[in-house]
């Protein structure tokens, strides 16, 4: 019995080597594939560092006067982001409790949430702020739209996983004596998901002030527009005044946002 069962872990140790080794070869093959779908080639990249280099030595030094110019489309990309999470928090929060399986009427109202809600995130911030553009012109209205509805679909996301999350204790309490469903939400269930809604809403201001100024660039007003000009005009210099000043306003927000998280957060 004994020679058995070591005869048959043997055999079981046998296949399970067998199969990692199919899975390094599956995947050692998926990505020589996917090298020769995009090119990959390092002959082809140091052939092009020169010219990398000679775009970076155009850039230095930073055209520093330039940056007069860039208070006001900074302070732009910064409302832009901000109303673009606003309005995304107005717009995820009716929809994450049908989002939510444990809130949700039934089944078929939430599965068209969630692929609501897939269908919002899946669409890339730069398409929706090109049909804005469109509907409304160009400016910062069109990118506020943009950020508004992409970030709808993540953050409603977000704020309905997290409903997921809550402690069904007191819920099924005040389920229990025939409280209201409204009053169940904002008795049972908010306190429980309010901290992690609002890291989650810092974190979406976070990913709309970077997203903010590469909509500009379409139209959508911000820092975006004033980098995609100097770049057209071959003012190279101006173009990396714009992009330290992006980096040190991303690295702000990040840096806020990070310390706020942490505080909600905490225990």
């Amino acid at each position: 019995m004994s020679r058995f069962r070591f005869l048959l872990g043997g055999a079981w140790t046998f296949r399970r080597r067998l199969t990692w080794i199919a899975l390094l070869v599956t995947s050692a093959a998926v990505l020589i594939w996917s090298a020769e779908g995009v090119n990959l080639s390092v002959s082809e990249l140091l052939r092009g560092l020169p010219w990398v280099w000679d775009l970076v030595s155009r850039m230095l030094p930073p055209n520093w006067a330039f940056f007069a110019r860039l208070l006001k489309p900074v302070v732009e990309t910064v409302q832009i982001a901000l109303w673009g999470t606003l309005l995304a928090v107005f717009l995820a929060l009716p929809l994450c409790f049908l989002g939510a399986r444990n809130l949700s009427p039934n089944l078929v109202l939430f599965h068209a949430v969630r692929q609501l809600f897939n269908a919002l995130r899946g669409i890339n911030e730069i398409i929706f702020a090109l049909i804005f553009v469109a509907a409304v012109g160009l400016g910062p209205f069109a990118g506020v739209l943009a950020l508004s509805i992409h970030g709808a679909g993540m953050l409603g996301k977000f704020f309905a996983e997290a409903v997921e999350e809550i402690d069904a204790g007191p819920v099924e309490a005040l389920r229990a004596t025939g409280t209201r469903p409204s009053l169940v939400v904002v008795f049972a269930v908010l306190p429980q998901v309010i901290p992690s809604w609002i890291a989650s809403t810092l974190y979406r201001f976070e990913v709309n002030l970077r997203a903010a100024t590469i909509l500009g660039m379409i139209g959508a007003g911000g820092i975006g527009f004033e980098l995609v000009s100097s770049l057209k005009l071959f003012q190279y210099q101006d173009t990396a005044t714009c992009v330290l000043v992006i980096l040190a306003m991303v690295m702000t927000a990040d840096y806020i946002s990070s310390k706020l998280r942490a505080r909600i957060l905490a225990p």
